[in-house]
């Protein structure tokens, strides 16, 4: 073997073997440039309103005045954020939001998964989307249709629950005007219309669980039961870590339009929560920074929480976001 020709060869300059390859990406994109022109109208979307919006952000440090704009307010720095939480609703509007968003969490999170495993298991292919179709039909039906078919229910004279209540010789119940109902209405009307939506897809996890696995566990002896437990509920688990971080970090977000259509003069002790204090203050009232500076300071801890949740989950050997 001749060493020398091994030793002597020249060697090209990393540069110089780099250029081709990024020439040849340069000329695999302008190929493809219909792809490109197609992502467009979505980062447009994605910076004219998502993105842009938050220059507006700045005015939860200002006392905004219209007339002056953005940067001609007062710069008053975290006073707004002072202001609410040293203000006497703080308390309650946290304790209000978290209570109803922490029991939905662990009443209703759940659910679909349960739902998602006993669909899974029908055998017959046609009762198997006649369920589905029927369990997540209530997900097209519009909020203010929701909330008028739980007036009609729970309606103190003509309700169908209160004619229950008084067949059996109760008295009827005012449930929309009494405070320790509007949780239960709220997270019981979500999970009927929400969980069957919620329920596709962990179905689609399902289907993506190899039937080898079964078979195998079929010839070892293993029950239905044991099969779900073993290898269903483990075949998911990956989406349901990612979906219970996004819900995490949902935790101080409430469905805006659904609470303000179900509050009363007199559930008001329980159905005031962030978002609804957030509208009567920014829109009813006019005070716009102090209501920006509130919702800037529930979504610092929706971040928190949500970056705390996947440390958690990464550390734990589970699926993170990233």
């Amino acid at each position: 073997m001749n060493t020398s020709q091994t030793t002597d060869a020249p060697t090209t300059p990393p540069e110089r073997r780099l250029r081709p390859h990024a020439s040849s990406r340069l000329k695999r994109a302008i190929r493809s440039w219909q792809l490109y022109v197609l992502l467009l109208p979505a980062l447009l979307y994605v910076a004219l309103f998502k993105y842009w919006p938050m220059y507006g952000a700045q005015i939860a440090f200002r006392n905004y005045n219209p007339v002056d704009g953005f940067a001609g307010s007062q710069w008053v720095g975290l006073d707004h954020f002072v202001r609410f939480v040293t203000s006497f609703q703080f308390e309650r509007l946290i304790a209000n939001t978290l209570t109803v968003n922490s029991l939905g969490l662990l009443i209703a999170f759940p659910i679909p998964i349960v739902l998602a495993l006993i669909v899974n298991q029908l055998q017959s292919e046609r009762f198997k989307k006649f369920t589905q179709t029927v369990l997540y039909s209530p997900s097209f039906i519009s909020v203010v249709v929701i909330v008028g078919m739980i007036h009609l229910l729970f309606s103190p004279r003509s309700g169908v629950v209160n004619n229950a209540i008084e067949l059996f010789g109760g008295e009827p119940v005012f449930f929309m005007g009494l405070p320790e109902w509007f949780r239960p209405l709220y997270i019981g009307s979500d999970i009927w219309q929400n969980a069957g939506f919620s329920m596709i897809v962990y179905l689609a996890a399902l289907t993506a669980i190899d039937p080898a696995l079964h078979e195998a566990a079929r010839v070892d002896g293993a029950n239905k039961w044991q099969r779900i437990w073993h290898i269903d509920i483990p075949g998911i688990m990956p989406v349901v870590t990612i979906l219970f971080i996004l819900a995490i970090g949902n935790l101080f977000n409430l469905g805006f339009e659904k609470v303000l259509l179900m509050q009363t003069d007199l559930n008001l002790q329980t159905s005031e929560v962030i978002q609804t204090y957030v509208y009567k203050t920014g829109l009813q009232q006019a005070q716009f920074s102090y209501s920006a500076a509130i919702g800037l300071f529930n979504s610092l801890i929706n971040l928190v929480l949500l970056l705390t949740f996947n440390w958690i989950a990464r550390k734990a050997g589970q699926s993170s976001l990233w």
